[in-house]
C-alpha cells in the first residue's frame, strides 16, 4: 500500500518486527536507507567501515533505540564473515540484508598506467563486488536455515551504459546485477528474495565534486527533470523492494529519473 506525502510516494509497510542490516550504512545511499527502515519501524544494524563521527550521528537521529553499529572492512573476507555472524549474534536473526558499500574513481584507460589500472580495478572490485559476493553468501546460508530473507543489491545505471572515466566501477556494478540474478535463481527455493535498485547519479559525497565541478550541469541535463536524485529517492527504491513479493526475485529496479533506458 502507498500513500502520498510531499509529492513523493512512500511506502507504508510495517517493518515492526524486522531487522534490517545495511552495509555504507552511516553516510550517503545507505545512511536514507537506515532512516526510511526506521521510520517504519524496523530494527537496523548499521555497518561502516571507519567513519565513527557519522555512524554515531545517524544513531542520534532514528527514531527507534535498538539499532546497533558494526564496524568492519567489508572488503576483508575474514572481516565480511565476523560481522555477519555478529549481527546474527546481536539480533537473533537478520530479515533484509541491503549490500550498498561501495567507491568510485576516476580511472580512464588512455590515461592509465598498467599498474595504476591494476590497482583501481584491485580496490574497486574488492569492495563493491567481492564484499557483496562474499556477504551474500553468509547471510544466505543463515536465511536459507530459517526459510525466508531479502538480499537486496544497490548497482547502478552505469552497469547497463558503461563507465568510461571509471570502468571499474561500472564492471564492478555489472558484475553485482549478474550475481543478484544468479543467486535470486539459486535461493528461490528456499523462499529468499534476491534484487538490485540501479540508480543513476545521486547527490552523495561521491559525487559530490562532479556535481559541484564543471561536469554538474551536464549531469543534471542527463534526467528530463534536470536534477540528480536524493539519497532518499533511492531509499524509498530499496524499502520498495523489500516489501515486494517473492514473485519478483530476480529483479532490477532502475531508478534514474529516465536518464538512461536499457533495452
Amino acid at each position: 500500500m502507498l500513500e502520498e506525502t510531499n509529492h513523493h510516494v512512500v511506502p507504508t509497510a510495517n517493518f515492526t518486527d524486522k531487522i534490517v542490516c545495511v552495509t555504507g550504512g552511516s553516510r550517503g545511499i545507505g545512511r536514507a536507507i537506515i532512516k526510511a527502515f526506521d521510520a517504519l519501524g524496523a530494527t537496523c544494524g548499521i555497518i561502516y567501515r571507519s567513519d565513527d563521527a557519522s555512524a554515531e550521528r545517524i544513531l542520534t537521529e532514528l527514531e527507534g533505540t535498538n539499532h546497533r553499529l558494526f564496524k568492519a572492512d567489508v572488503s576483508d573476507p575474514d572481516q565480511a564473515a565476523k560481522v555477519i555472524d555478529d549481527l546474527i549474534q546481536a539480533f537473533g536473526k537478520i530479515d533484509i540484508f541491503v549490500n550498498n558499500a561501495g567507491i568510485g574513481s576516476h580511472h580512464p584507460i588512455d590515461e592509465m598506467s598498467y599498474t595504476d589500472w591494476q590497482a583501481h580495478f584491485k580496490k574497486i572490485m574488492a569492495i563493491n563486488f567481492q564484499a557483496g559476493a562474499n556477504l551474500s553468501h553468509q547471510v544466505s546460508q543463515h536465511m536459507i536455515a530459517k526459510k525466508s530473507g531479502y538480499i537486496i543489491n544497490v548497482t547502478s545505471r552505469g552497469a547497463f551504459r558503461g563507465e568510461p572515466l571509471q570502468p571499474a566501477y561500472g564492471a564492478s556494478k555489472a558484475a553485482m546485477n549478474s550475481l543478484t540474478q544468479s543467486l535470486a535463481y539459486a535461493l528461490a527455493p528456499h523462499n529468499i528474495f534476491v534484487g538490485a535498485v540501479a540508480p543513476g547519479f545521486v547527490e552523495t559525497d561521491m559525487a559530490k565534486e562532479r556535481l559541484e565541478g564543471p561536469r554538474g550541469d551536464g549531469i543534471r541535463s542527463q534526467s528530463p527533470m534536470n536534477r540528480v536524485a536524493k539519497p532518499e529517492e533511492v531509499a524509498q527504491a530499496v524499502v520498495l523492494m523489500a516489501s515486494s513479493p517473492i514473485w519478483m526475485t530476480g529483479g532490477i529496479f532502475d531508478v534514474n529519473g529516465a536518464s538512461y533506458f536499457r533495452t
